[in-house]
This record gives C-alpha cells, structure tokens and sequence, in this order.
C-alpha cells in the first residue's frame, strides 16, 4: 500500500513539476540547477541556456499567506515573467504562519516545532515547515525560485541566535532543502556582515557542505554588498548589493561605507573589478510604493519610474538580474493589519498589480533577445555620460549595444565600436516593451540621438544599436 501511495505521489509530481524529469539520468533530471556562467559574471542554467534572474520580495510571504493566497500571489508573478522570489524564513524568533503554526520551539532556532506527516496526510498535524514545503513545490511547478533567508538579520544582532545554534539550524534547513529544485540561500538578511560575522559565516559554510548543489550569497544592509565582507569565501557563490531606499539628499550618513547614493551601477562596477570575478546583483533597491529614506510617511515614495531606473541602470551596468519590490508586497500587507511598516497604501492584492510590477518583463526580455554571457558593460561608447539622473549607461555585445537614459535626454555615442558601415538603430520602451524603428546610422564618428518626447525625470528609453 505505501509502494502504491508513493508511486501515485510520484507520478502526480512528474506530471504537474516542470523542474522534475522523471526517468531520465540525474544529469538529465536536473536541467534547472542555477550554476555560474563560465566568464564568472552570469547565472545559467544546467544545460548552460541564460538565466535573468528577475526577482520579486515577498518577504513575509511564509507568514503571511494562506496556501490559497499564496498560490495567488504565485501565478501572478508567473504572469508577469517573475522567477525568483526573495522570501525570509524566519522573521522574528516567534513568528507563526497564517494558520497560527509556530515555527520554533521557545524562539530557539535549533529546535523548529516539527509535527509527524506532512502536507498529505489526514492523521497528521500540517505545522509550519509543511506549509514553507506547499510553498516552495507550488513556486516549481510554476517555474519560480525561492531565495531563502534562514533567519532574518536583526535576531541575530540582538543576540537570539549563536554559533552552534546557527549550525544546527542551518543543517535542519539544507538536510530539508537540498533535494528540492527551485531552492537558493540568501545568508544574512538585511544587516552588515561584520554584525555577528562568526555566525554568517556559520550558516553560509554548514548550508554548502550539506548542500552544494544550490547557489549561496549574502543579503546585506542597505548601501552596501555581500562583497565587502564575504567575496573570497568558498561557499558564496555570487554577490547582492543592497543599494537602499534613500534619495540622494537623503545620503548624508559619515558611517555610510560607500557614498554612491542612488548610483547603484556603482555597487555592480566596483564588484565586477574584484578578484575572483563573481556575478553580482542588487538585491533590494528601493522599493514601489515606498517613503523617500523609508521612515517618514509624510515624504514622496518610489514610483515605477525609479525602479525602473534602478534596473537598467544595474543591469546595463553588467549585474547578471534584478530584484524588484514594492512596499505592500513585502510585507503582505492585509486590511486590519496591527503591525505594518513604512506606511502601505494598498494592500497585497492590489499591489501586485501596480504598474512597475507589469514592467519589469520589458527587462527581462530586452536582454534574452541579445546573446547574453558576451555583454559587457562599455561606457566608452558614451560621449555624453552625465551624472546622477542625467546617466547614461552601455552595455554591448559583438553585434549590438544598449544605451540607456532615465531622462530622456540626447544621447551622444562614441561609433566604431560595432561591425559595419553602417548600424540598425531602434528606441526600447521600458513601459510597454514596444520598439520604434530609427534607421539606419553611419558607424563613425559621434552620432546624436534624440528620444522621443521632451526630457524629464521618467521620460525613460533605451537606444538599442544592431549590426546591419
């Protein structure tokens, strides 16, 4: 009878699980394992086809959500082209699901309150790690990713969480995880890695020796990357920038590491220039829907306009993906709510489809239509660069170059740099993916380019060069 139950199981995952290919070599079974790019700058997959990462954080998605919201919230990410969702498994020590499922016994990382069963058994309590389980299978057969966070930065600054049982917990979580398909570890979770470092390197090291099969970096605090802390440790396999939610008036800090403000293509180029190269990506820029700086309601909030910016800033830049967020995503913010940050304006479900949320696809398309490990960043393309909303970032590969301009201002290029008398030119909006045909341009000298509409901060576009 249990050879039967776990055949019909079986059959069932191979049916509805697009990571899962049943009766094939285990080289072939695996087809979606992340690795890094040969050249150390990109993400693929297994059989070496590009990966853009384009991600979503739902943080308190775990805690928040039923199964049937969560799915919800799933299939519209699906839709909109989402493939990696940033989720922290442990937000506070207490945290309890949407059923009211503990996760811990008494706020202790080394003993998570496990029942006997699982998900499909009627004689069984379904506890909290079930419902991460329903999750994460829900997230595969959708073709999504979850980037875990075993536990969220700030319980272990205050000290809720040392060495040994960070080790225990970590091979709880990787001995759980290592099987699953769709899985990614984000170590850390919003907080520098000199707070408590011993206990990140822990967590980082036991998740790889137990699981090496999935990919490991560091989430860290905001203006800052993994880098600075944990670029030469073996088990992070690539670097995340968290460039933050301030504006640039609002950078003043004397602690801040690295002054860049909101030039988060700053964070991707000092990256990329260290040895070993890593891919890099910023994890968290700030976020639809969100205060200026965060904390003060009263303050304007990022628009689909910035995080817009934010991405093709970076990825131009050579980031290898991008994480996008919003204010009431995150935090799965519900009607009623007791406890909330930073203000939502909206609920989850509404949220989900406000307009940045839609326009993130444009991104991830425009550069799987180009040959993709090639692309390097090239800013000597540009004659006019500009600074702070006024840049202009370049990207290229062989035969072709994207130039982008948050403004909308001219665009003066450095030609030559591409094979040909002459190039195909073309205009990329980033708000509805649609393409307008220059023409043809000589390949020599500086040539000048004019967006359509007048300039102004949101007025988007990119300048997309191909040989002829």
């Amino acid at each position: 009878m249990l050879n039967l139950i776990l055949k019909k199981a079986l059959f069932i995952a191979c049916l509805s699980n697009l990571f899962f290919a049943c009766g094939t070599s285990e080289k072939e079974s695996d087809p979606n394992k992340l690795t890094v790019s040969e050249n150390g700058r990109f993400l693929a997959t297994s059989n070496n086809k590009p990966f853009f990462w384009l991600g979503d954080t739902g943080w308190l998605l775990f805690g928040k959500l039923t199964r049937e919201e969560a799915e919800t919230y799933l299939e519209n990410r699906k839709q909109k082209g989402f493939n990696v969702i940033q989720v922290m498994v442990l937000h506070t020590l207490d945290v309890t699901n949407a059923y009211g499922d503990s996760a811990l016994i008494d706020k202790n990382v080394a003993t998570p309150l496990v029942t006997d069963g699982n998900a499909f058994s009627d004689s069984a309590q379904y506890d909290f790690w079930d419902h991460v389980d329903f999750v994460i299978d829900k997230a595969a057969e959708k073709g999504i990713y979850m980037a875990l966070v075993p536990v969220w930065g700030g319980n272990v600054k205050k000290g809720g969480v040392n060495r040994q049982q960070a080790k225990s917990y970590s091979e709880f979580l990787a001995n759980r995880y290592k099987n699953r398909p769709n899985i990614i570890w984000l170590d850390g979770g919003d907080i520098k890695g000199s707070d408590s470092l011993n206990v990140w390197k822990t967590i980082g090291q036991t998740i790889n020796q137990i699981d090496s099969t999935h990919l490991i970096t560091f989430h860290p605090r905001g203006r800052s990357s993994s880098s600075e802390w944990f670029h030469k440790e073996n088990w992070l396999d690539f670097n995340m920038v968290q460039s933050g939610h301030k504006t640039y008036a609002q950078d003043t800090s004397a602690k801040e590491t690295l002054h860049y403000g909101e030039d988060n293509w700053r964070y991707i180029q000092a990256d990329l220039a260290l040895k070993p190269t890593k891919p890099t990506i910023d994890g968290e820029p700030s976020y639809e829907g969100i205060p200026h700086g965060l904390h003060d309601v009263n303050l304007p909030r990022w628009t689909a306009d910035d995080v817009r910016r934010y991405g093709y800033w970076s990825v131009l830049a050579g980031a290898f993906g991008y994480t996008y967020g919003h204010n009431s995503i995150m935090q799965m913010y519900k009607k009623g709510d007791k406890k909330t940050s930073f203000g939502p304006l909206e609920t989850w479900d509404k949220a989900i489809d406000t307009p940045g949320a839609g326009q993130m696809i444009h991104l991830k398309n425009l550069l799987l239509a180009y040959s993709f490990f090639e692309r390097v960043p090239d800013q000597s393309l540009i004659a006019n660069q500009g600074s702070r909303y006024d840049y202009l970032v370049a990207s290229r590969g062989a035969d072709y170059a994207l130039i982008y301009t948050y403004t909308g201002r001219n665009i003066k290029l450095n030609m030559g740099k591409l094979p040909g008398d002459t190039v195909a030119a073309s205009w990329f909006n980033p708000r509805d993916g649609k393409s307008t045909v220059i023409g043809g341009v000589p390949n020599k000298g500086i040539q000048e380019f004019n967006p359509p509409a007048e300039p102004k901060e949101g007025n988007d576009w990119i300048l997309v060069l191909q040989k002829k």
